[in-house]
């Protein structure tokens, strides 16, 4: 049996030698760390693993999702549980859905300076700039659009040198999108109701009994389905 690599990384200035292949958040198990925060759905949609690292023989700060990045050799880390930023308070009922809001909410995205750093920032590849631009115009449609695969990580907030909260301007672009301007599906209401109305209760009963490998299954019976269609 071959080997394992092992290589040198370093956790928050910390050396330690893991096998090479594993992932950021794989490696700080390996090295007998225990998570508590920083690690959700290990699959890069939850955002809750935020990284920044670098390397000795470059300048640069690099930014990724330690779920999803692979560690290299002489790679010093240090892993964002959380992220300090001041969220605007508001309710999305008392708002109009009107693109000079996004201004009254967040005042701060005036200072906004083109720099695209939170492009660069984000491991989701978003045109980070490219939708504060958008919100900037009020072109809130437009803005929700080029978000749609934020998650929520952080990073953009943590490089910004005018210190916005672009991932909080942009949820706000989404709701208010997603409340006053996107045409509502016609399915969605009626299914709503039937929802509200108990019609699905038993089924999800029956479901929440069931074991494990039987949920499997049965997704994947399911997933063979959309495909046949």
């Amino acid at each position: 049996m071959k080997k394992q690599k092992l290589i040198a990384i370093f956790i928050s200035g910390k050396k330690y030698e893991v096998p090479e292949g594993l992932t950021i958040q794989q490696a700080y198990e390996y090295a007998g760390y225990l998570f508590i925060r920083g690690c959700g759905c290990r699959g890069g949609v939850c955002g809750a693993c935020a990284t920044i690292y670098r390397f000795p023989d470059s300048y640069k700060i690099e930014t990724g999702l330690a779920c999803q990045t692979e560690v290299k050799e002489n790679m010093h880390i240090v892993l964002l549980s959380f992220f300090p930023v001041v969220k605007a308070i508001y309710n999305i009922k008392e708002l109009k859905g009107q693109g000079t809001e996004i201004k009254k909410v967040y005042p701060e995205i005036l200072r906004c300076l083109a720099c695209n750093t939170c492009t660069k920032s984000c491991p989701m590849d978003i045109k980070v700039m490219e939708a504060i631009s958008a919100a900037l115009r009020e072109d809130i449609k437009e803005a929700a659009n080029l978000s749609l695969n934020c998650v929520m990580c952080g990073l953009c907030a943590a490089r910004c040198p005018a210190e916005l909260t672009p991932y909080g301007i942009l949820l706000l672009c989404r709701r208010i999108y997603g409340r006053y301007i996107q045409v509502p599906f016609i399915d969605i209401p009626p299914r709503i109701k039937e929802i509200e109305s108990g019609k699905y209760d038993a089924e999800l009963d029956q479901l929440i009994k069931l074991d494990i490998d039987r949920l499997k299954e049965i997704y994947k019976e399911a997933q063979a389905d959309k495909r046949i269609i």
